[in-house]
Parts: C-alpha cells; sequence; structure tokens
C-alpha cells in the first residue's frame, strides 16, 4: 500500500512542479514555449521533459542540458514502458 500512495505522489510531482512555477513565474515557461498548448501537452504526457525545458531553456541550450534534457525523457518513456517487463514477470509464474 504504502508503495502505490509513493509512486501517486512520484508521478504527480513534475506536473505539480510545473504548473506551481507556471503560476508564480509565467514569463518563464513563456519563455520556454510560443503557445499554450505544448507546455499542456508536455505536462500530461511527458512531465519531467517539460520541466526540465522549462529549467534549462532560458540560459540557453548547451551540451550539458541536452544531457539532462535527455535523462528527463528517459525517466518519462520509463514511466510508460518500464512496467512491462515487472508485469510479465509477475505474471509468467
Amino acid at each position: 500500500m504504502g508503495c502505490c500512495v509513493f509512486a501517486i505522489i512520484l508521478a504527480g510531482a513534475p506536473r505539480f512542479a510545473f504548473i506551481m512555477w507556471w503560476l508564480f513565474q509565467p514569463g518563464r515557461v513563456s519563455d520556454g514555449f510560443d503557445t499554450i498548448i505544448f507546455p499542456l501537452i508536455g505536462v500530461l504526457f511527458a512531465p519531467w521533459t517539460t520541466l526540465m525545458w522549462v529549467i534549462v531553456y532560458p540560459g540557453g541550450i548547451s551540451m550539458i542540458n541536452w544531457a539532462f534534457l535527455a535523462i528527463a525523457l528517459i525517466v518519462d518513456l520509463g514511466t510508460y514502458f518500464g512496467g512491462g517487463k515487472s508485469g510479465r514477470d509477475r505474471y509468467s509464474k
């Protein structure tokens, strides 16, 4: 039970952080995105990558920033595809 609660909190953390950032510093979010569509889609489907983009974009994108964005994208993809192996292992026994 505690594991499920932790997973729910962790899954909502980047979305909550992004929304708070958008409310308190809307200029920083508008610097990183041209329209409102991309941050909304991003926060729904790739919250870690969207949050990382808002963090690294205003200073300009350098090689280390691309690495941080790649890590965030891997974390986002892991949330979608990471449960498959554990599910197969659970039901194959």
